[in-house]
């Protein structure tokens, strides 16, 4: 199953968004948050991530959602320091929590890398108020 790293400056909103997607996606027991520094305070590690990517890779590839700007460059740079481990990883431009949740249930039903991070870019225009 296409495994999920979360990647949120913020510890308490990685750990939070990881229990709310697993309500909505309850099978889907490969996502990891990457959040925080290790002493879970504000700011983000590349290595961190680059860890998690690992940690939650089974063959099937990875999915990375950030949540701000530094986040992503920390996600990034993740990336380039694995690029020699034959990870299929990819970094989702997509709002954190529903790129998140649609991920989930898109990997949970089975589908493959490339339709798990379209489910995930595709909240990006998702209005939530009509």
């Amino acid at each position: 199953m296409v495994g999920l790293v979360l990647v949120s400056h913020s510890w308490k909103i990685a750990e939070g968004l990881k229990d709310l997607t697993s309500e909505i996606a309850p099978t889907h027991k490969g996502i990891v948050c990457a959040a925080g520094l290790e002493d879970k305070t504000i700011g983000t590690d590349a290595i961190r991530i680059s860890e998690a990517i690992k940690e939650v890779n089974d063959g099937d590839g990875v999915i990375v959602l950030a949540d701000l700007g530094s986040g992503v460059m920390s996600s990034e740079t993740a990336i380039e320091l694995i690029e020699d481990e034959g990870i299929d990883v990819r970094l989702a431009d997509a709002p954190i929590v529903e790129g998140t949740i649609a991920a989930a249930v898109s990997a949970m039903c089975g589908s493959n890398i490339d339709a798990v991070l379209k489910a995930a870019e595709d909240t990006r225009g998702a209005h939530k108020v009509l």
